[in-house]
C-alpha cells in the first residue's frame, strides 16, 4: 500500500482520540504527535496510527527506528482513509515489544484490514517501530 502526500488533519484536545482508546486526544495520543515518548510499544502504535490517520508524516518518520526507516521521506495516500483500530495483543521484554493490531481502511469503494504484528525496541529511553509483518485482509 502506497504512502502518497497528503496535508496534515487537526484535532481538538477534547475530541475523543482517532486512536479508539476511549480518552480524549489531548490526554492520549496528542503529546505523543507533539513530541512526548510512549510508556509502551501499544501507546506508540496508537500514536502511529493516529498520525496515519492524520497525515502526520512526521511523527512516523521521529518513532521509526534509524536502522529501519525508509531513506525517502514518508508520504501520505491522501485517498486511504483509516477508520479503525483493533490492539489484538501487546508484550513487552525488556527493551523490546510487540504489538499486534488490526487497521481498518477505506479508499473510494474499496475496503480493508491491514493486520500486522509490529516489533518495537526502546533504544535512549523512547520506543521506537522497528518493522512489522504485515498481512491485508
Amino acid at each position: 500500500m502506497s504512502f502518497g502526500a497528503a496535508s496534515a488533519v487537526r484535532a481538538d484536545d477534547g475530541e475523543p482520540c482517532p486512536c479508539g482508546s476511549g480518552a480524549a486526544f489531548g490526554s492520549c495520543c496528542g503529546p505523543l504527535l507533539a513530541g512526548d515518548p510512549a510508556p509502551t510499544p501499544e501507546r506508540l502504535m496508537r500514536s502511529r496510527y493516529t498520525a496515519f490517520r492524520m497525515r502526520d508524516a512526521g511523527h512516523l518518520e521521529r518513532t521509526w527506528h534509524p536502522r529501519t526507516r525508509p531513506p525517502d521521506p514518508v508520504q501520505l495516500d491522501p485517498d486511504v482513509q483509516w477508520t479503525g483500530l483493533q490492539i489484538v495483543d501487546e508484550s513487552v521484554a525488556g527493551d523490546e515489544g510487540r504489538v499486534e493490531f488490526r487497521a481498518s481502511w477505506r479508499s473510494g469503494t474499496s475496503r480493508g484490514v491491514l493486520h500486522e504484528r509490529s516489533r518495537f525496541a526502546r533504544r535512549g529511553g523512547r520506543w521506537l517501530y522497528l518493522d512489522g509483518d504485515v498481512a491485508a485482509e
